[in-house]
C-alpha cells in the first residue's frame, strides 16, 4: 500500500475532559468530502501522549467507522516503550486501521541500533504497512538515513516515513538511498512544496485540519506538474502556516477549528489555551487568508 498525497494529522477534540467523539466523526467526515486521501488520527497533534489506551484506541476506530473506506487511515501507534508500541499496533489493526505511523522513541534516546531494534520488532508483530514518523525537535533523535534503509530492507512492511526535520536535503538522501517505492511525506506545511521538489510525494499536514480542500488541490496540483497553481495555494496559505506554530501544536491548530465552531477549545495538560496575544494573531491571519 502507498501513502502519497494529504493525510491530515487529526486533532483529538474534548469536551469537559472527555473525546468528544460526535465532534471527532464530523471532522472525519469533512475531511473525506475536502477531497484528503488520508487521516493521522492520535498523532502528535492528536494529543496522543494524554490519551489514555482505551481512548488511543476508541479515537482510531472511531475514524475507521467515519471514514468508511473512502480515505485512509493512518493510525499514530508510535511510543517510547517498543512493548507499548506493539500493543497500539496491534490494537489499530484489529479495528480496521489502513497503517501505522510510527515515532521516534523519545526522551529515552535510543541508539541508531536501538531504533532499528525498536521498530524491527514492531514490524514483525503486525502485517501493517508502516510509516516512520522522525521528527528530531520533538524526540532528540533522528532516524538516520542509513538506519531508515536497513529498516526497508528488513521489513517489507516499512513503506515510509514523515520527515519533520525541517531538511530539504535530507529528503533529497532518503530518495537517493531507498528509490522511487519508498514513501516521504511532509511532516511540515511551510516546506511541502520544498520537499516535494526533491522527491517527497505529499503531506501529514496539520492546516488540513482547517482547510483539508486547499491543502488537497496544492499538493494534486504540484504532482501534476501544475507547479504555478501549487505555489499560487502555498503563497496564500503560508501566513497560516506559520501562525499555527506560534505557540506548541496542536494549540493553534484547535484553537482555529474552534474560532470556526467545529470543536471546543479544551485540551489536556500540560498543554492549555493560547496567550490572549497569540489568539489574536492568529484569528487575524486566519481572517486575512480567508479562512474564518
Amino acid at each position: 500500500m502507498k501513502f502519497t498525497g494529504t493525510y491530515t494529522a487529526l486533532i483529538t477534540p474534548f469536551r469537559r475532559g472527555r473525546v468528544d467523539e460526535a465532534a471527532f466523526q464530523q471532522l472525519v467526515r469533512e475531511q473525506v468530502r475536502g477531497g484528503v486521501d488520508g487521516i493521522v488520527p492520535t498523532g502528535t497533534t492528536g494529543e496522543s501522549p494524554t490519551l489514555e489506551f482505551s481512548e488511543h484506541i476508541r479515537v482510531i476506530e472511531l475514524a475507521v467507522q467515519a471514514a468508511k473506506g473512502k480515505i485512509k487511515v493512518l493510525a499514530g501507534t508510535g511510543a517510547n516503550s517498543t512493548a507499548e508500541a506493539i500493543e497500539l499496533t496491534k490494537a489499530a489493526e484489529a479495528v480496521g486501521a489502513d497503517g501505522s505511523l510510527l515515532v521516534a522513541p523519545y526522551y529515552n534516546k535510543p541508539s541508531q541500533e536501538g531504533l532499528f531494534q525498536h521498530f524491527k520488532k514492531i514490524a514483525k508483530a503486525t502485517k501493517l504497512p508502516i510509516v516512520l514518523y522522525s521528527i528530531p525537535g520533538r524526540c532528540n533523535i533522528a532516524i538516520e538515513v542509513a538506519t531508515v534503509k536497513r529498516l526497508a530492507k528488513a521489513c517489507k512492511n516499512i513503506v515510509g516515513i514523515k520527515e519533520a526535520g525541517g531538511d530539504a536535503d535530507r529528503v533529497s538522501q532518503l530518495r537517493q538511498a531507498l528509490g522511487q517505492a519508498f514513501n516521504i511525506l511532509s511532516g511540515d506545511d511551510a516546506l511541502t512544496l520544498p520537499f516535494m521538489a526533491v522527491g517527497a510525494e505529499g503531506v501529514i499536514s496539520v492546516a488540513s485540519n482547517i482547510i483539508p480542500r486547499q491543502i488537497a488541490r496544492m499538493v494534486n496540483a504540484y504532482s501534476a506538474g501544475k507547479s504555478a497553481a501549487a505555489l499560487r495555494l502555498h503563497q496564500q496559505y503560508y501566513p497560516m502556516f506559520k501562525d499555527l506554530f506560534i505557540e506548541t501544536n496542536p494549540v493553534p491548530a484547535k484553537a482555529a477549528l474552534a474560532m470556526q465552531g467545529k470543536c471546543a477549545e479544551e485540551y489536556r495538560l500540560p498543554l492549555c489555551k493560547m496567550s490572549a496575544e497569540n489568539r489574536k494573531r492568529l484569528a487575524g491571519t486566519l481572517k486575512s487568508c480567508g479562512v474564518i
